[in-house]
């Protein structure tokens, strides 16, 4: 099954982006997933192609208009699970990566200014997401790393299908460190730096035990808040 993406967006162009690149890139060649940029533009109805108006209300900036967004919207044949990507609205993890993953299509809604009009989004009930607690210029490069989330999970874009069950998240920990060749490095500073003798040993064991350990440590150094979440 191919995951497809109707992104409805004011800057079509921006689109594979960094998404036509690497193993997204090479799985968009191989039709592991598609994509259709949807020009809300062109479904403005004056002769200035208006997308947008100021707030009822008052307030800085424009929203985009709900009529010219549903118009763009009911363009898609099939549209699938409707999203817009919002700052307040709930936060990307690894989880929801996977579920979205599993989906046969998805419309991904790209605001700019100051957001899209209330109405259209509880007219064909869109879920909003969000990447961070942060504002971008749009919604198109949250569009790129939602999808980015979900293309690596999909069967045959990742070489070593036991890569994704040990990354960071996916177990509710941080991911272990890591370390390859040369096995003793001497910085710049003239300092040296060994791998770990565990990671030499040839104990397949001990070794899955130190990284279970390690993800469990960092996990508390740094996001103390994932362990408050599985617990």
């Amino acid at each position: 099954m191919t995951l497809h993406f109707n992104i409805l967006t004011l800057f079509p162009e921006m689109f594979p982006g960094v998404l036509g690149q690497s193993l997204s890139g090479k799985a968009l060649e191989k039709n592991l997933w598609s994509y259709q940029c949807v020009n809300i533009r062109d479904f403005a109805t004056d002769r200035h192609k208006t997308v947008d108006d100021t707030p009822y209300g008052g307030g800085a900036g424009m929203i985009m208009r709900a009529d010219v967004i549903e118009n763009a919207l009911l363009s898609v044949p099939a549209p699938g699970r409707k999203i817009y990507l919002s700052p307040r609205g709930r936060v990307l993890n690894q989880k929801l990566a996977e579920d979205l993953s599993r989906e046969s299509g998805i419309s991904l809604l790209c605001g700019r200014y100051e957001g899209v009009d209330q109405r259209v989004l509880d007219a064909h009930d869109f879920e909003e997401i969000s990447i961070g607690d942060y504002v971008l210029s749009g919604g198109e490069p949250a569009a790129m790393i939602l999808m980015d989330a979900c293309i690596r999970l999909i069967d045959g874009v990742m070489g070593n299908k036991n890569t994704a069950g040990e990354e960071s998240f996916a177990d509710g920990l941080l991911e272990y460190p890591h370390y390859t060749r040369p096995a003793s490095w001497t910085d710049a500073n003239g300092q040296t730096h060994n791998v770990p003798d565990i990671l030499t040993s040839g104990d397949h064991g001990k070794v899955k035990k130190w990284r279970e350990e390690q993800s469990l440590d960092i996990t508390k150094r740094m996001r103390p808040d994932l362990l408050n979440k599985n617990t």
